[in-house]
């Protein structure tokens, strides 16, 4: 089933609405069958989760609105959609992954697998999302979630991939997803920087920034302790661990898949300096923990959703969206805006050989 792809309007609260709306059959039936879901709903009133509504609604109400919207046409209780999106701050094991390619030169190249919960399969979107306040810009989303934690790009150029983190040991502090929903906000790379650095979350993501006219790609680490920033200068990979020398020894579980996607992208960028991304991304050579996920019985419950490929350029941003193993696009962006949607993509894709 091709990603839907949906056009949204209006103030942060009328967003949310429609967030809500479309992802309201799917959540309130993952909500029956996950145990991810009872997991986290077990936080709902521990005193953690009381001081991020805390911090979301001090430091930013229009995320607030959006998310009081995104529970109302969800037609589910505030307090679960607000823990929901709080998961990954108070649950390391919540089962959010992702694996990014970036490729400094010219132009500039980044490319993410979205891998997250099987059971969201065939149920996410790409949405395009223009709020009285943001500069307009267009993101994956699952159902009953914020935007802006997966990956996306908004009017300005600026593109950003996100990379689960199971850090340990979470504090008080602004949920990281609200981290990652203000940042694809963000007029320019200079302010998300600034932004990231100035805010303490209360867990932690990886974050890829890139920016058209702008000459780096940064990689960006951050916990509750912690942000690092590295300017990218040559080809590199993340499979969903702290990487960066400043933050290896924070506390953080990392599982055996996400350790040898490590190590795959390693090897394949070493064998290959011309290879393409998406041929890296839809791997599949380490059978037990592949680089593209596909396996209903995935150690880590996380499948690959779909997949990006930006080209970061001096005059714009180009990028496609995939699915499956499909180097033929269903979508195709420049900056936020969508270009020519092919629906007849999924008949006409070429699978990706191993490197």
């Amino acid at each position: 089933m091709m990603l839907s792809f949906l056009q949204l309007n209006g103030s942060h609260h009328d967003v949310g609405v429609a967030l809500g709306q479309f992802g309201a059959q799917a959540l309130h039936h993952y909500a029956k069958t996950s145990p991810a879901w009872q997991h986290v709903m077990a936080f709902r009133d521990h005193s953690l989760v009381k001081h991020m509504q805390q911090q979301v609604q001090a430091q930013h109400p229009d995320y607030w609105a959006e998310l009081q919207g995104l529970a109302q046409g969800l037609e589910m209780p505030l307090a679960d959609v607000f823990t929901w999106n709080c998961r990954g701050d108070l649950w390391a094991w919540a089962p959010d992954g992702c694996t990014t390619i970036q490729k400094p030169g010219a132009p500039n190249r980044l490319a993410h697998n979205e891998d997250g919960d099987p059971l969201f399969a065939g149920y996410c979107a790409m949405v395009h999302i223009q709020t009285e306040s943001d500069p307009g810009f267009t993101a994956f989303v699952y159902p009953g979630s914020l935007p802006g934690h997966t990956f996306g790009a908004n009017a300005a150029g600026l593109c950003m991939t996100v990379n689960n983190l199971r850090t340990l040991h979470a504090q008080a502090g602004l949920p990281r997803m609200v981290v990652t929903r203000a940042m694809i906000g963000m007029p320019n790379l200079a302010d998300a920087l600034r932004y990231v650095q100035s805010v303490k979350p209360a867990g932690g993501f990886h974050v890829t920034l890139g920016q058209a006219n702008q000459r780096h790609l940064v990689s960006v680490e951050f916990s509750h302790r912690q942000c690092s920033l590295i300017e990218l200068n040559e080809a590199s990979g993340h499979a969903n661990h702290m990487i960066h020398a400043a933050m290896q020894h924070q506390p953080q579980i990392v599982t055996g898949s996400s350790g040898f996607r490590q190590i795959r992208l390693e090897q394949c960028l070493q064998a290959h300096a011309d290879i393409e991304p998406l041929e890296i991304l839809f791997d599949t050579k380490t059978a037990e923990f592949p680089v593209f996920r596909a396996d209903p019985a995935d150690p880590d419950q996380e499948n690959t959703l779909a997949s990006a490929h930006f080209e970061v350029g001096t005059d714009a941003l180009q990028w496609q969206v995939h699915q499956g193993q499909c180097f033929e696009p269903v979508y195709w962006f420049k900056n936020d805006q969508l270009m020519t949607p092919d629906v007849k993509a999924t008949n006409a894709c070429n699978m990706a050989t191993n490197p």
